[in-house]
């Protein structure tokens, strides 16, 4: 369908490998054979692949490519072809995940059900349709999803306690206030990682933006383009300057000089400037962690669960569990379209605050 990834030397340090480029870029959107190509249109095939690698996450389509040079390697290692689409095979792909023979770990349904739409692209890109309803992959994965389903590990909330914490172990210099103000505009937020660092300073439309940040008087107003499309988040100002996010982003985005272009960017090597470069969602990930261990969180708990029960979601689960205030408001904030998703996100709730049983008179 489309070409999905330029190729440079930013790309090939994010691809594991060569097989996953050439899995992005064997989807490519060329004219008709029939068609003799001129100037005008070989202009529109190149407006169209934007486009087209515009229409999914750069994270998203690089999972998806992996998931297909997997699964191309387990079809090479069985004499058997990718393509054409083949449920049968699928079928037996799904159940070789689920209870592998040989030392590879069984995958979870989640990650059976991920796989299956990175197929699903993978097929789409190649000019054929998998038919996940057909009952060779349907039955086998009901089946899988019976046997080996269990409730989603969710990762542990940031509360507004374990929060300042967090900010008590960072550094007073420009990283610190950069890292200050990335936790807390995360958290009021309610935001993605990735919504994070994609943020600008004012609409400058610059490369990889996801949004930007305007600074108002009563707070903050994020223009952003999230999953389910654009949306306003509105960050009003902390009870004391210490937790207040307005005044951790006026700090770093004064003393970083940031005046226009990505918000949360690279420190250079000497903590004296802040540099150009937008900041990757990974850092979000590493810095939760980072600063879980270096405040003792869960003392309770081996090193390894305590780094794996925290992750760029704790911050915004600790949001939907911390606000006590009216459910819709915090999932708009979330930008949820069900209260249902937003529920989910709800670690500390009053349970049987609601006593169905006593008020039916029993």
């Amino acid at each position: 369908m489309a070409e999905l990834h330029r190729k440079s030397p930013s790309d090939a340090q994010e691809l594991s490998g060569p097989n996953e480029r050439d899995a992005l870029q064997d989807c490519v959107l060329s004219l008709p054979s029939h068609i003799a190509g001129s100037g005008t249109l070989d202009r529109l095939v190149e407006t169209a692949r934007d486009y087209a690698r515009a229409a999914a996450s750069e994270n998203t389509l690089k999972a998806y490519a992996k998931d297909w040079v997997q699964f191309a390697r387990w079809c090479r290692m069985r004499g058997a072809d990718p393509l054409p689409a083949s449920p049968e095979l699928i079928g037996l792909y799904i159940a070789d995940l689920a209870a592998p023979a040989g030392r590879a770990p069984a995958l979870s349904v989640p990650s059976i059900e991920r796989r299956l739409s990175g197929l699903s692209w993978g097929y789409a890109q190649r000019g054929e349709r998998l038919d996940r309803k057909d009952r060779h992959i349907a039955t086998v994965l009901a089946g899988i999803r019976r046997k080996h389903a269990r409730p989603p590990v969710q990762k542990a909330a940031i509360l507004p306690e374990d929060l300042r914490a967090l900010l008590a172990t960072l550094p007073h210099d420009l990283r610190g206030l950069r890292d200050r103000a990335l936790l807390l505009i995360g958290f009021a937020g309610g935001l993605r990682r990735s919504e994070i660092v994609s943020l600008d300073h004012g609409k400058d439309d610059t490369p990889e933006s996801g949004g930007w940040v305007e600074v108002l008087d009563g707070g903050l107003l994020i223009t952003l383009r999230g999953k389910t499309g654009w949306r306003e988040v509105e960050i009003g100002r902390g009870s004391s300057d210490q937790t207040c996010p307005v005044q951790a982003l006026t700090q770093w985005l004064h003393f970083g000089r940031i005046d226009f272009g990505p918000i949360f960017v690279a420190v250079s090597r000497d903590g004296l400037r802040a540099t150009p470069d937008r900041l990757s969602d990974k850092h979000v990930a590493r810095l939760i962690k980072q600063c879980v261990r270096d405040a003792g969180l869960r003392p309770d708990l081996p090193e390894k669960e305590r780094m794996q029960l925290y992750s760029g979601h704790s911050l915004r689960a600790g949001l939907a569990s911390s606000a006590d205030v009216d459910e819709r408001y915090v999932q708009k904030q979330l930008g949820h379209a069900s209260a249902e998703m937003t529920r989910r996100y709800q670690r500390r709730r009053d349970r049987f605050r609601v006593n169905l049983t006593k008020a039916a008179g029993l």
